[in-house]
Order: structure tokens, then sequence, then C-alpha cells
């Protein structure tokens, strides 16, 4: 578990070596002679960094706060019941707070891959300058190549992902070493009186601007909160304190003492660490670890994606699964497509990682302020001293907001995009959630009343047609539009009527046990409540069929019996009380594209006959 941690969750922070030192130093010479002091003052702040950030806030702190194992913002939302929050109310404010934070991971994905690919294939400048015109073009196409090969499944290469990465770190380490012994007083940088002294006596403009570069190296950090779930937190930290941490620090030592005796290696102490005859392979070596590190970026999307739909924050769509033996293998069309696009958008239009640096940073530093806000939430939630809680969460959301402010003037170099990307997403994540409620209380008003329903079964019975039907309702309460429908239409009803309603629990899995709830409305009447965790896929006939195994629908033939399903179609209405007409109209064609129901709760089509149903809001 911990070997494959090194290729899921280290992929990001593992290949920040290319860019996160080179960026720092050069704000820190700032146009000028790169001094000694401000080499060692820039190591000193990454190291620190690394350790505040990483192995004190993420590894000790954020890592508690998980939802039975799982972990990152939507368990964080589901952990404080923001999700069903009244509009207005507190909770609502802490949603929308966490929806941004999702959206910013999207931000986020869109840049990573391009920096790291970038970063990688311009090691090629070094010893071949007449290559320079080729690094966009051959990025592009090493992107294009890893979204094209998300639609065949990832476990295959996956399981190659961890002994590629550890042998990454090792490389790592042993060329820090190298730089070490060409400068041993680099380790002076472990001081952090070194990182204060540099940053309290240079001009503010370039402390901050190293302050900002300096984060280059911790972004990824949330990946090891966010993939808890797959891993656990041992393995996770294990992971970090046995390799990563260790590995990066020699690395970042060592591009320090090159710079030491060598201030003319700014342009890429990286590769000009390495020897000679390594360059190439550490080219290739690095692109490997990039091309990891991007599509830890994507499967996290994948997941996070999932995640969203099931909480009801995005519509339903079409989910693949690579790998029926490995639950956490899929693979979203629409997403890695519109990734895609993002993160090939970003390399052409930044053209090097040094121009992606000034748009990198910002939306991950806002991340992670908001994760920690979320974190103190879930502490005074669980009961712990809110001295103590505000204390340490106070010092770390400083940190976090220390590092937002000094990213804040990256916004005119290209930190807007990742942020008009998050602000977008955003907006749709809000307007589909709006929009549902809209829809509910409209199907209310037209819903008839479950007694007087009920009455007429009883005393005035339409013709009842052999075998059992069940309706999906989307409530757990009233009767389905579509029951209504086919009763009004074709006066006749099936001799046995199941009400099945998919309800989401805050909680990643529920147990077969928990599985299914009934509830008898009349002798023919049985309304059917089936439990799904948020990261589970909802397979309504599953479902039913742990309840005839259990015992609790006797009589039920599950390859006999037909679904009704509502076909719902919004109408928009200026006139009706609700969102702006923009946003319904977006509702509206969010809701026209997403996945059918059937195929979503997976029920065999020739099982399935809609009822069309027109809703206005």
């Amino acid at each position: 578990m911990t070997l494959g941690a090194l290729g899921v969750v280290y992929g990001d922070i593992g290949t920040s070596p290319l860019y996160a030192l080179k960026e720092a130093a050069r704000a820190a010479s700032a146009g000028g002679t790169l001094q000694p002091g401000a080499v060692i003052g820039c190591v000193s702040m990454i190291l620190w960094a690394l350790i505040l950030v990483i192995s004190l806030k993420y590894s000790l702190l954020i890592m508690r706060a998980d939802n039975r194992g799982e972990g990152g913002i939507m368990a964080m939302l589901a952990l404080l019941k923001a999700r069903h929050a009244k509009p207005g109310s507190a909770r609502a404010y802490v949603l929308v707070v966490g929806l941004v934070g999702a959206a910013l991971l999207y931000g986020d994905g869109a840049i990573t891959p391009a920096i790291s690919v970038l970063s990688a294939v311009e090691g090629l400048k070094v010893d071949a300058p007449f290559l320079a015109p080729a690094i966009v073009p051959l990025t592009a196409a090493i992107l294009i190549g890893v979204f094209l090969v998300q639609s065949k499944g990832t476990g295959f290469i996956g399981k190659l992902f961890g002994p590629i990465m550890l042998l990454w770190f090792i490389a790592l380490a042993l060329l820090g070493i190298r730089g070490i012994l060409m400068a041993p007083e680099i380790l002076s940088a472990i001081n952090p009186f070194n990182a204060l002294y540099f940053i309290t006596h240079t001009a503010p403009f370039v402390g901050f601007a190293v302050l900002g570069a300096t984060f280059l190296a911790v972004t990824g950090g949330e990946a090891m909160y966010a993939d808890m779930g797959h891993f656990g937190p041992m393995p996770i930290r294990i992971a970090w304190l046995t390799v990563v941490l260790p590995a990066l620090m020699l690395n970042y030592f060592g591009q320090g003492g090159l710079l030491l005796t060598q201030p003319g290696a700014l342009d890429n102490p990286f590769y000009q660490l390495s020897p000679d005859w390594a360059h190439y392979p550490m080219v290739f070596f690095a692109t490997a670890a990039a091309v990891i590190a991007s599509q830890a970026v994507i499967t996290g999307a994948f997941s996070l994606t999932r995640q969203a739909v099931q909480l009801g924050l995005f519509p339903a769509i079409h989910i693949q699964h690579t790998a029926h033996d490995q639950k956490g293998q899929i693979y979203i069309p629409i997403v890695n497509w519109l990734i895609c696009l993002a993160t090939l958008t970003s390399v052409f239009m930044f053209r090097s990682s040094d121009a992606l640096a000034g748009a990198y940073g910002i939306a991950v530093s806002l991340l992670m302020a908001i994760t920690t806000g979320l974190a103190a939430l879930i502490a005074l939630k669980w009961g712990y001293n809110p001295v103590l809680v505000i204390a340490v969460n106070g010092f770390f959301l400083l940190i976090d907001l220390a590092f937002f402010s000094a990213n804040l003037p990256k916004l005119h170099e290209g930190g807007w995009y990742p942020l008009l990307l998050a602000l977008v997403l955003t907006v749709v994540m809000l307007t589909w959630r709006r929009g549902l409620a809209l829809v509910e209380a409209a199907r209310s008003r037209q819903r008839e009343p479950e007694k007087d329903f009920l009455d007429m079964l009883a005393t005035n019975p339409p013709l009842r047609l052999p075998g059992t039907a069940a309706f999906l309702a989307s409530a757990a309460r009233g009767l389905p539009l579509s029951l209504t429908h086919f009763v009004r239409h074709n006066h006749a009803l099936h001799e046995r009527i199941l009400l099945v309603t998919g309800k989401l629990e805050e909680i990643p899995r529920v147990s077969d046990e928990n599985r299914i709830e009934l509830i008898e409305l009349a002798p023919s009447v049985t309304r059917v409540i089936l439990h799904f965790g948020f990261m589970e896929t909802p397979h309504i006939p599953n479902g039913l069929r742990c309840g005839v195994e259990h015992g609790l629908l006797p009589g039920v033939d599950l390859s006999d019996m037909s679904y009704y399903i509502g076909r719902e179609t919004v109408i928009p209405r200026a006139e009706i009380a609700g969102m702006a007409m923009w946003r319904e109209a977006l509702f509206a064609f969010m809701q026209r594209n997403a996945e059918r129901s059937a195929a979503h709760f997976h029920i065999p089509a020739k099982q399935v006959v809609e009822v069309g149903v027109e809703i206005e809001i």
C-alpha cells in the first residue's frame, strides 16, 4: 500500500523539484546576481514549508478529519451535513465555501499536467537549445496521449506507477547528495532562522515573490487527504516520512549547493545537477514521473466528479468502470475531455513552465485555506476544545493565507485562469443544486396526496395487471408522478407496486444489512428506500436483489419486473419565482443532457418504461 501511495498520492509533489526552487531563486535574484544568502534562504523556506504544511498540517492534522476512512472536500461537506442546508443558513455558506474548494481542484487539475510535463520536456533545451521550438508541440502530444488512454483503463500500467516513482525519488536523492557534496554549506538551510532572516532582510516585493514561488514546492499535498480512502492514512504517512520527504529535501539541498557554486545554472538547476551523460535519461525519467503526476490528477478529478454526482451537485453523467475487480478504476468521458481541453489551452497559452508558474499556486493556496477552515469546523463538531482548535487551525490558516497573499500578485500573470475555471464550475454546481430543489417543489405541487390514492385503491380499485411494477420516486414520501400519470391514462395498475427511492447517506458506503428499508403503505403497495454511500454506485436492481435475498420482498421476480421512470422535461418560466432565467436555462440544458435515470441506476433497458412529465420552474 505504501508503494502504491508513492505512485498515486505523491506524483504531483514529487515533480515539484523540476520548477519550484528555480522559480524561488529567480524571484530572489530579482533580475540581478543570485547571492549565496538568497540561495540558502530559499532552500530553507522550501524545507520548512514542506515540514509545516505537509508533515504537520496534512499528515498530523487534516488527515484526522476522515469520514469513515474517506477524505477530500466532499467527505468534509458530508461530515458537516452541509448538503441539505437551508438557503441563507450558516451551513449554506459552508456548502458554498466547500463547493468553491471542490471547483478549485478542477482548476488545479487543468494546470498540474501542463506544468509537470512542460517542465520535464524543457530539459531537452539544456543540451540541445535548437529543440526549444519543439517543446510545446511535444508536450501537447504527450498530454493528448495521456488523455487518450484513459478510456482503456489504467489499472495495468497503474501497477507500475509505484515502482517508477520509488526509482524517481531515489534518483532525486542521489542527485541531491551530488549537489550537497559540491557545497556542504548549503546544509545550514536546515536552520529555520535562515529563512526568517532572508524574508525579513530583503525588499518586501522580493520576499513576497519568493514566498509565492516557495509554495510551488507544496502543491500536491492535498492529494494526501483526498486519496486517503484508497490507501489508508498509515501507508500515506509512511511513504511521506521515509521516502518522499527525505528525497525532496536532499534534492532541494543539492540544487541549492549547485547554485552556490554555479549561479549561472539558474536557468535549469534540476537538470544541470545531473551529470552530462544523464541529461537525456533524466528528461525521459522526469517525463514519465510527470505523466504519473498527471494521471493522479485526472483520476482524482474522476473520483471527485462521481462524488459530486452522488451528492446531487452535478447532473448524472456517464461513468465507465474500466476494471470490474477494482472499484476505483473509473472513466468519465466528458470530464476527461474537458480537462484535456483546459490543459492544452494552458500549454498553448503560457508556452513555458516559467509562465505557467504564474498561474499555478493561487488556486491551490486558496483550496488549502478552505480545507483548514472546514477541518476546524469538523473538529468543533466532534467536541474538541475550541481554544485548542482555534489556536492550532488558526496557526495553519495564517500560513495558508500568507501563501495565498503571496500568490495574489500572480493574478494578472495567469492566476486568473484556474480561478475562472473554478468560478464557472461553482456556478454550475450551485445552479444544479438549486434547480433540483425547484424541480422537487414543482413535483410536490403536482403530486396526488398519498392518502387519496390509497383510499382509491381500497374503495374503487382500477383493473389489476399481473406481476410487479417498480415506480422510481425522487422523494421518500408522496407519490411519484409517473405512478399517477400511469393510472390516469391506463385506468389499470399492477398487482404488486414498489415505490423505490435511492437515498444518499452522508457516509462513504452502506452495509448490505442497512441497504434496504421497507414501509408497507397498503397490502399491495410497498415503499422501498435503498440507502447508498457517496462513494458507491447507486445500483437499484442490486439493492432490490439484496432485499429479495434477505427475504424482505417475498414473491418478487426481479427478472420479470417492470420499472416505470418519469422522463421529465424542465421548462423555465419567468413568471414563476426561482432563479435568474439564464440559470434556469442552464439547468434545463444540463437536465436534458444528463444521463438517463435508467442508465444512472443501472436498470436493464428491456425492463424500463419511461413516462413523460413536464415540469415548469
